[in-house]
């Protein structure tokens, strides 16, 4: 305990952190909140004097926005099927890790790097990988390169895919953000996961050898029970990170969010970016505000399931 004869001192030191945190994080939260009851608010005509009657109209025009629930639909289905899928494969992976000896920290590194690899350059990489410049349509099919998973898919016989060219379903599209979005999220996930399993007591494991416990229920019984706070906060964290999914979608298929630039794969913080680039401040923290309550309520519920899942 600090001293009360010092506690200025601790203040002082504390100051320069309290300041930025209040400018950068306290005072733009309150703002957002101010500005998504100020009817219509847009702040060039704030500048101009105009002054905003207080309600909940911004709130409506979020909500009746014709595609707010194609934002709502693709920011939930991302969640749904990439936390999942991430958390799993990223146990297996840091099992497979921790059981292994040699090359251990060269394997830990390759699987870290797309966690310091900006995620609008993976994007285009992803954007490469599943592009198709050509016709597949056309008769005979006019393809000058089907990229490398369409390449990889013939090996099987499988003709190429319109993955995110204009025209491409709407499954193959959700198919490719899955498949990055689980991709980029895996390291994080198995660093953490990794982290915990380096910590558990290897006393378990022993007795589970002299026992001749198969591994799949070592798996189940030992590693996954005590490895529960763990994976409680991954999945905790991942579903707050994919309801806050933008970038990557940039990343593939730009700023028109889909194929042709219908905003196909638009998501809630894709709505909340266009409502700021048209001067609808009013309506952008409307929608972070729903956002928000949504995430908070993922979230309690996730809390509520850990209690009775989770093993401290």
């Amino acid at each position: 305990m600090v001293d009360s004869k010092h506690k200025w001192k601790a203040w002082l030191y504390l100051s320069p952190a309290l300041v930025l945190l209040a400018i950068f994080t306290i005072y733009p939260i309150i703002n957002t909140i101010r500005l998504a009851f100020l009817e219509d608010y847009n702040m060039m005509a704030a500048i101009n004097g105009k002054v905003f009657e207080f309600g909940f109209k911004n709130f409506e025009k979020v909500v009746a926005y014709r595609g707010f629930t194609t934002c709502l639909k693709n920011t939930v289905l991302l969640c749904v099927l990439t936390v999942p899928i991430s958390t799993i494969l990223a146990l297996l992976i840091a099992v497979a890790l921790n059981s292994i000896g040699p090359l251990r920290r060269f394997l830990q590194t390759i699987y870290f790097l797309p966690y310091v690899t900006n995620s609008i350059a993976i994007g285009m990489v992803f954007a490469a990988m599943f592009n198709v410049v050509g016709n597949i349509s056309a008769e005979p099919p006019l393809i000058v390169t089907a990229g490398i998973i369409n390449n990889f898919l013939g090996l099987f016989g499988v003709e190429p895919i319109n993955w995110i060219n204009v025209g491409s379903p709407y499954w193959a599209n959700m198919t490719v953000m899955v498949v990055y979005i689980v991709w980029n999220a895996l390291p994080f996930k198995i660093l953490i996961l990794l982290g915990g399993l380096q910590s558990v007591n290897k006393q378990y494991y022993d007795a589970a050898k002299v026992d001749g416990t198969s591994r799949a229920r070592v798996l189940r019984k030992i590693t996954i029970p005590l490895l529960s706070p763990m994976i409680a906060y991954v999945v905790i964290t991942g579903f707050i990170g994919g309801f806050k999914e933008y970038s990557s979608i940039v990343g593939v298929f730009g700023e028109g969010m889909g194929p042709g630039d219908n905003l196909a794969l638009n998501t809630m913080v894709g709505y909340i970016y266009q409502s700021l680039e048209g001067q609808h401040q009013g309506r952008a923290s409307a929608a972070a505000l729903i956002l928000f309550a949504i995430i908070l309520a993922v979230t309690l519920i996730n809390l509520q399931v850990s209690k009775k899942r989770v093993h401290y």
